[in-house]
């Protein structure tokens, strides 16, 4: 939990303040592109205050009305992050990119600025922040990204395509999707701007904006994809959730595994119950022991187990 709340605070400093430049970027040079990032940006940190309330509202405590806890709130705040992201980032950058290009693209203010005495071209802003955009979020961006290495490592998880389907860890997972495709849009955005201020031609700006509106819905689709397979309740990975039966199923005294179920409750929380036939010439005495001892060989086994019904079959 630290983790990730250190996570989200490393992206709601650097896009805080990235907002901020970007949109004195777009004042100074009328770029689609300045826009569309900022618009980005703007959504982004939005979206990490979003992230913090799930994370503090799910560690209260359980309750009469939620006796598994809240966990599941890190869930729904990170589905209203993706929402965000592709209404308001996406959505709106791919809308004013193609505006843009309808009318032929916009043109870059001609005339030079003067600030503190010194006259400059005012693309040379845009370079400058769209460089330090990509700084801060590279900072956030190695937040993240040590967040699900340490997942990878701990679950045995190799690829990164692996950790995104399989992690229930959605508000690291959430900030690193933002982090690479902030990266991802400050580059397309200096690229576009670049190609228009060499060329001379608009459209190169206003493409960059539509590219990058349309990036954003992609993966704003594909992170709430991945929530809702949390929300709707999943459970652990086969391979993973194998072994937990192959610990009860091969356990002395147990002639059956009638039924095995997993779910997860919260971020990294999983909740487990099976339905156990055992021995007929058990004692309840020397059963209640063996329900105990497995309870304990479970969450021994995996630091996500966190509760655990088995019930005797008679």
């Amino acid at each position: 939990m630290a983790s990730s709340t250190s996570v989200v605070l490393a992206a709601l400093f650097a896009n805080g303040a990235i907002a901020i430049l970007k949109f004195g970027g777009f004042l100074l040079t009328g770029s689609p592109a300045m826009l569309s990032e900022t618009y980005h940006s703007i959504s982004d940190t939005g979206n990490q205050i979003f992230l913090l309330i799930g994370i503090k509202y799910g560690a209260q405590e359980a309750n009469r009305s939620h006796p598994f806890g809240h966990g599941k709130a890190q869930f729904f705040y990170s589905f209203l992050v993706s929402v965000m992201l592709f209404g308001i980032a996406g959505w709106e950058s791919a809308r004013h990119g193609y505006s843009a290009l309808q009318e032929g693209g916009v043109h870059r203010a001609s005339e030079d600025v003067t600030l503190l005495g010194q006259t400059f071209d005012p693309v040379y802003v845009n370079y400058a922040v769209l460089l330090g955009a990509i700084a801060f979020e590279t900072y956030a961006f190695w937040k993240a990204y040590q967040g699900i290495s340490r997942q990878m490592d701990e679950y045995g998880w190799e690829t990164f395509r692996e950790a995104f389907r399989k992690t229930s860890d959605v508000t690291t997972l959430t900030a690193l999707t933002e982090d690479t495709i902030a990266l991802a849009g400050a580059g397309i955005a200096l690229f576009g701007i670049y190609l228009t201020r060499t060329t001379g031609n608009p459209l190169y700006d206003a493409g960059a904006a539509l590219v990058i509106g349309f990036m954003l819905m992609g993966f704003a689709v594909a992170l709430a994809w991945e929530n809702k397979r949390l929300l709707l309740g999943e459970s652990l990975s086969k391979p993973a959730e194998d072994e937990l039966r192959a610990i009860i199923a091969d356990w002395d005294g147990v002639t059956e595994l009638v039924d095995f179920r997993t779910v997860y409750f919260g971020a990294e929380e999983l909740l487990v119950t099976a339905d156990v036939a055992f021995d007929p010439d058990l004692d309840t005495t020397t059963m209640d022991d063996r329900i105990t001892e497995m309870e304990r060989a479970l969450t021994d086994h995996d630091e996500q187990v966190r509760k655990v019904y088995i019930e005797p079959e008679i």
